[in-house]
């Protein structure tokens, strides 16, 4: 086991997954300096009013893109591995805790299972007349790729970077994506219906 800082936010970081990050508070403004002194990561871990979760992810600063005078941060992270919270504990300034790896466990998606992902990844991006992303598909993990390039929510990424293997991942995510690309299509029916006046013109 090993100890990390922490910086609990109001969202979730994906392994892969690279967000920008403004750094105002002085503890964490102390946690990432001493993480680029060292060149180590910190824990990212999603919290809201219900507390931290307890499955986060390591968080690696790829970018400092500015520096304040007041000594505030903006800078580029980049998920990393996963990690399981086992036990707080205390002497900083910034939450630190003892985390333990936490690798898949199950199976791979079947090549039918992964290419529904993928098909609904594609079929999204059409209704939003989006370009998709190009994936790599060879090495696992693409259930994540897709995920980061997808806003679901928090609650559905937190519960896609708890599961533990990729099949569960992908499985979820198909839903996920046709759930998504039915309620865009059900929009756009009902704003074609309303610029109509709910009539229907015949054929």
């Amino acid at each position: 086991m090993d100890e990390i800082g922490l910086f609990p936010l109001g969202i979730v970081l994906l392994p892969g997954e690279r967000i920008p990050l403004h750094i105002f508070e002085p503890r964490y403004r102390e946690l990432i300096g001493e993480c680029l002194q060292r060149g180590v990561p910190f824990g990212l871990v999603f919290a809201d009013e219900s507390g931290m979760r307890g499955v986060g992810t390591e968080a690696a600063v790829v970018e400092v893109s500015h520096r304040f005078e007041d000594g505030r941060l903006n800078i580029v992270v980049e998920g990393r591995e996963r990690f399981e919270l086992v036990e707080l504990t205390g002497g900083r300034s910034f939450t630190t805790a003892e985390v333990a790896a936490l690798p898949d466990e199950g199976d791979e998606p079947a090549p039918a299972e992964l290419e529904r992902s993928l098909a609904a990844y594609r079929a999204l991006a059409v209704e939003l007349d989006l370009e998709p992303q190009q994936l790599d598909t060879g090495g696992g993990g693409t259930a994540f790729q897709i995920a980061a390039s997808v806003d679901f929510g928090v609650e559905a990424k937190q519960r896609l970077l708890e599961l533990r293997s990729e099949r569960e991942r992908v499985l979820l995510l198909s839903e996920l994506l046709e759930r998504a690309t039915a309620a865009v299509r059900n929009e756009r029916a009902l704003r074609e219906r309303a610029s109509t006046n709910g009539r229907v013109t015949p054929t």
